[in-house]
């Protein structure tokens, strides 16, 4: 329910592919390696996410890039081929879910990539209304009523910087206001009954409480109160019981690591329901309340466990294909249950059958040409940094490369500042890879689901700490014996994007080239840009990175911008024209200022593109001019 950024990174992130292209030969390669694909072919793979049953069980309602551009798209569950339900031809639609009764369904969509969503619901008849009207306003979708008569959404129509609570009805569209938000909270979840409000105070990046509004007394209680430590405590309100007597919550209250916990609301008593040595970042329930939903984070590769959810008794989960296991929903009766597999391979969606067990496929989401057997499984792979810190990272080796046949590296570095890079499919990644390129994707000090310790690393330190694991990694790469240590450039999106002009300007011998996808180049206008939906997660970046009143000198000596006379190596900068976090002006003055010095710069706008390009014809030129790029300057360096 969380509306801020961490709402959108996965469709940040999301690639945009079309209707398989028609079938392209394979390029000739060195031998041992893959075949060549083109970049047609790895953005015809078909991308899927999300599950939501249809009433009767007999659909399951997605997003995918099928057509293009993100549509939603009902797939049947006995098999069959995806029906497209929205035609968008510009604006990502994203679906939100099936109505509890019938065959309408809600969605979210924006203009452009701007973010300011609104909440859409398209009815059998072809019809589309717009719930959340407004040109300003952001809406986001935050769950169905208990009793099937309606929905809960939240937005910041009434104040900017502030995301109230409503709900509105199925019948009639009818809305009422459940929770003003004037205390500079995030809404995290509603109970059954609707009397419970769970909600969330950002403190700072890793440090967050939990309260309580309980909309009887009008009464807002905090849930976690500070420890007599200094210790920072991450806290996130995940789900209530479906008798709303208990609240579902993760906390790292003397761990290094979130582990989940239950609440109950009538004494207090907490119950520890699942902790490991890897962040638990995520719980829910099944719609019929019977089973909890509960995912881990272990060492960059995502795991699922299920509990009963009125004893809390661990349920053995059923034999799965290999790979991660994600995004499990379950369908109203708790007969069927759907998730999705992804491994080296794009994610497929499955569905099982509990009472049969039978496991039926029903999505074939990588390109008919690419053969499996060519795309590269990441390795995790850990170094120790300049100063002994252990650095961990996720490592694809071309399939040509030996000691004998030495291949070019990207250091790819990941958003945030505090995201992390995971086991997964990634077609530039893959597309990279398959084109003879090795590629760790790093998790530099500062990134999430090591701890929280390894989490704050970088704090008041970025472009400098971060960059040193970058640079450090070099010689763990050269020591592979199959990596040329003279060919290794770094790439990276949002806060990498900032990494890689970072690095170019501070250690500016150290890396042969930089690719940039909208990166900060001067991190003063970027803060002091940011919209005021952020809220407190505004002011928790404010805290890590620097304020840009406060830390005004600071901020200037981090930002490339103003030390752009020291860049000397070839530079690649790929930006969305609309792009309301790192704006175009960004990278245009860091191209303009790079250019005067004689240094080459290729500079690529894409108009209908935000914080990440989700449109297939976008990524078909980006991709292809980063791969060129590479092609000219580091492969033949």
């Amino acid at each position: 329910m969380n509306p801020t950024a961490r709402a959108l990174t996965l469709w940040m992130l999301l690639p945009a592919a079309a209707f398989a292209a028609p079938p392209a030969a394979p390029v000739a390669t060195p031998s041992g390696s893959a075949h060549r694909y083109t970049i047609d072919q790895f953005l015809s793979t078909t991308l899927y996410a999300g599950a939501s049953f249809s009433a009767d069980g007999r659909r399951i309602l997605v997003s995918s890039n099928r057509s293009g551009v993100i549509n939603v798209f009902a797939i049947p569950v006995d098999g069959g081929e995806p029906v497209q339900l929205t035609d968008s031809k510009v604006n990502a639609a994203i679906a939100d879910g099936y109505f509890p009764a019938d065959d309408r369904f809600l969605y979210s969509s924006d203009e452009g990539g701007n973010e300011r969503t609104h909440l859409y619901v398209k009815s059998p008849d072809g019809g589309v209304r717009d719930l959340t009207p407004g040109d300003k306003l952001k809406a986001t979708f935050a769950g169905w009523t208990r009793d099937d008569k309606g929905f809960f959404f939240v937005t910041n129509e009434r104040d900017p910087s502030a995301f109230d609570l409503y709900e509105m009805t199925l019948d009639g569209y009818q809305r009422k206001l459940l929770f003003p938000n004037d205390g500079g909270y995030e809404v995290a979840a509603v109970s059954p009954d609707r009397r419970w409000v769970a909600l969330e105070k950002i403190r700072s990046t890793d440090d967050s409480d939990i309260f309580l509004h309980d909309r009887t007394s009008g009464e807002t209680k905090l849930l976690t109160p500070r420890p007599a430590q200094t210790e920072s405590v991450g806290n996130t309100a995940r789900t209530f019981s479906a008798d709303s007597r208990s609240l579902f919550f993760t906390t790292s209250q003397g761990s290094e690591v979130a582990y989940l916990v239950r609440y109950d609301l009538a004494t207090g008593e907490r119950k520890e329901v699942l902790r490991t040595d890897w962040d638990v970042t995520g719980a829910k329930l099944s719609r019929d309340g019977r089973i909890l939903m509960a995912a881990v984070n272990h060492d960059a590769r995502s795991e699922l466990q299920l509990f009963e959810a009125a004893t809390l008794r661990p349920l053995e989960l059923p034999a799965l294909p290999a790979g991660n296991v994600t995004g499990a929903a379950f369908s109203r009766d708790g007969k069927l249950m759907a998730f999705y597999v992804e491994s080296s391979a794009p994610p497929d969606l499955y569905v099982r059958n509990r009472e049969t067990g039978e496991i039926r496929r029903l999505t074939h989401a990588l390109h008919p040409d690419i053969d499996p057997a060519a795309l590269v499984q990441a390795e995790v792979v850990r170094f120790k940094s300049y100063d002994g810190v252990e650095i961990p990272g996720l490592l694809y080796k071309p399939q040509e490369a030996t000691p004998a046949h030495k291949v070019p590296a990207l250091v790819w570095v990941h958003g945030g500042p505090g995201d992390q890079s995971r086991v997964g499919y990634s077609e530039l990644t893959q597309y990279l890879v398959n084109h003879g390129y090795a590629v760790y994707a790093i998790n530099n000090r500062g990134s999430s689901g090591y701890g929280k310790t390894f989490h704050s690393l970088d704090d008041r330190k970025h472009g400098d700490a971060d960059l040193g694991d970058c640079v450090a990694s070099k010689k763990m790469l050269a020591d592979t014996g199959w990596v040329d240590p003279q060919r290794i450039g770094i790439l990276g999106g949002s806060y990498g994007g900032y990494m890689v002009l970072a690095a170019l300007a501070f250690r500016p011998r150290e890396f042969n080239v930089g690719v940039d996808l909208f990166g900060v180049s001067n991190w003063l206008r970027t803060l002091e840009s940011i919209p005021a939906w952020w809220g407190p997660e505004r002011d928790a970046l404010y805290k890590e990175i620097g304020d840009p009143v406060k830390d005004a000198d600071y901020l200037r000596k981090i930002s490339p911008l103003f030390h752009a006379d020291q860049i000397e190596r070839p530079l690649l900068v790929l930006q969305g024209a609309n792009d309301p976090r790192v704006l175009r002006a960004e990278s245009d003055t860091i191209v303009e200022a790079v250019r005067k010095k004689g240094v080459p710069v290729e500079y690529q706008i894409f108009e209908n593109e935000g914080h990440g390009f989700r449109r297939r014809e976008t990524k078909t030129k980006a991709y292809k001019a980063t791969l060129d790029f590479l092609d000219k300057y580091l492969k033949g360096s």
